[in-house]
């Protein structure tokens, strides 16, 4: 099959979050299985843009409104991300370094799908699948099918995934001219709450939409800002499946970024390697275990709590446990956790920012990673633990809930708590400060972590199942 996934990112082309974990793996497998997958995204100026070769294959115009836009296509030469890789350049427009923040985004997304689907529409070869991925691909699917200007396109089926539901891309009624000729009978598939809603528009329009997780499927039904009635109507049309990880990257037995390569026969070496690199650079006790947090410093995960749920544990367990925080985001979050750090020098240490090379350091050299989320349709991070036998400590909620287990049920090997709260935080420290005091059992988790499968083959075998159903649909 032939098919072409849409993202605003893709690592390591350019990443805010785990949807670039998800576009830059998933058509990697799916080459490798025999498929000719590719990513079109739009051009940013950045480091791998500028160290690496491309071909202009089409140039064009096109027009935003009464805006005239000329725009190429670039293409990867060399393939060295495993799959074709098309870039979108519009001078002016999209030719920027940053993904998103930027005051004419809709604008950008906007021309970004229009001209993806005007170059498709001089393909000599069409996709058999067009797979978008979240709000700013949203478009897509409507456009196919009410857009006089792609009527020879309108047969290719749709997949649209929702990596995160809380986001909708949302603009006013005021921007309608800025996408080419449609058939004005049908706005209604494009409104929702008074205004042009690309989510929305998505989930109504595309064969099929779905869910990075089973269960973010069933939440998004009662939380999804807003959309909850249409995911209600609409349930029928969503499938979840859980994201995979790059086994190629994420693996200790291969990976360059840690201190000591292990596998699971040589887990228990190989991790105190990592944690005494670790400790050494923060100035930890490498006898105490060590709970680490990576990711946004933002409300959907829970790290407004960090400080207060800390604080709250040090107070029965001073002296006896160390945290390591590594993240970006809230200022306020930021600067509580930098008070945490100086009020608990020897127990706390905080990293502002995001280093992928310590993220690597982290999952092998820290004993649990904390995942306290609100919100969490698949998560990556804990599949990224369980790969490196460090214990996730998670919230029972999206995709957290469907990987791991509690290690109290039969075949468990995770902690797993039900709120986003202080409370249950602290007792999720305590469980873990016990089961550190069982070097044995906590050996034989680890093991039985490590041999767990969520790599890309299972889950881009059930996308490729997915798309092949959609032969039946009509559209």
């Amino acid at each position: 099959m032939r098919i072409f996934h849409l993202s605003a990112e893709c690592y390591p082309v350019a990443k805010v979050g785990g949807l670039a974990d998800v576009v830059g793996a998933l058509p990697k497998y799916q080459t490798l299985a025999g498929h000719q997958a590719a990513v079109v995204m739009p051009f940013y100026d950045r480091k791998f843009t500028r160290e690496n070769e491309f071909d202009i294959v089409f140039r064009s115009a096109t027009l935003l409104g009464t805006r005239r836009l000329y725009f190429e296509i670039l293409k990867e030469r060399n393939n060295v991300l495993g799959f074709e890789l098309f870039l979108v350049r519009i001078p002016g427009l999209i030719d920027r370094e940053n993904i998103y923040s930027y005051p004419d985004e809709t604008e950008q997304f906007i021309a970004f799908q229009i001209c993806f689907l005007d170059w498709i529409s001089y393909s000599q070869q069409l996709p058999d699948v067009i797979h978008c991925h979240d709000h700013h691909s949203g478009l897509v699917p409507f456009l196919l099918q009410h857009s006089k200007l792609y009527t020879q396109l309108s047969k290719i089926p749709t997949v649209f995934t929702i990596h995160n539901g809380q986001y909708h891309g949302a603009f006013g009624w005021d921007k309608l001219a800025y996408l080419p000729e449609i058939d004005l009978t049908k706005t209604g598939l494009l409104d929702w709450s008074g205004g042009i809603n690309p989510l929305a528009s998505a989930v109504r329009c595309a064969s099929r939409y779905t869910t990075v997780s089973p269960s973010y499927l069933e939440e998004l039904i009662y939380s999804s800002n807003g959309l909850e009635y249409l995911f209600f109507l609409e349930r029928d049309k969503g499938v979840g499946i859980i994201n995979g990880i790059d086994t190629d990257i994420w693996n200790p037995a291969t990976d360059n970024m840690i201190a000591a390569k292990y596998n699971t026969i040589k887990v228990s070496a190989g991790k105190q390697k990592n944690k005494a690199a670790l400790c050494t650079r923060f100035n930890f006790d490498i006898s105490k275990p060590l709970i680490s947090f990576i990711g946004r410093l933002v409300f959907e995960k829970g790290a407004d709590l960090l400080a207060e749920a800390i604080t709250a544990s040090l107070a029965d367990y001073a002296g006896r446990v160390n945290f390591l925080i590594l993240g970006a985001g809230d200022p306020e979050t930021e600067m509580a956790l930098q008070e945490l750090k100086e009020k608990f020098p020897a127990d706390t240490s905080v990293y502002i920012g995001y280093n992928e090379e310590l993220a690597h350091l982290v999952y092998a050299g820290a004993d649990f990673l904390l995942m306290p989320s609100r919100v969490e349709p698949c998560g990556l991070n804990q599949l990224y633990s369980l790969r490196y036998g460090t214990m996730p400590m998670v919230r029972s909620t999206g995709g957290l809930k469907d990987t791991v287990i509690d290690y109290g049920e039969e075949d468990g090997y995770g902690i797993r708590y039900n709120h986003t709260s202080v409370e249950d935080i602290c007792y999720s420290v305590s469980r873990a400060i016990a089961l550190y005091a069982d070097p044995k059992k906590l050996q034989a988790l680890r093991k039985r972590m490590m041999a767990l499968d969520f790599s890309w083959d299972v889950s881009a075998k059930q996308y490729m199942e997915l798309y092949q159903s959609l032969n039946t649909i009509i559209i």
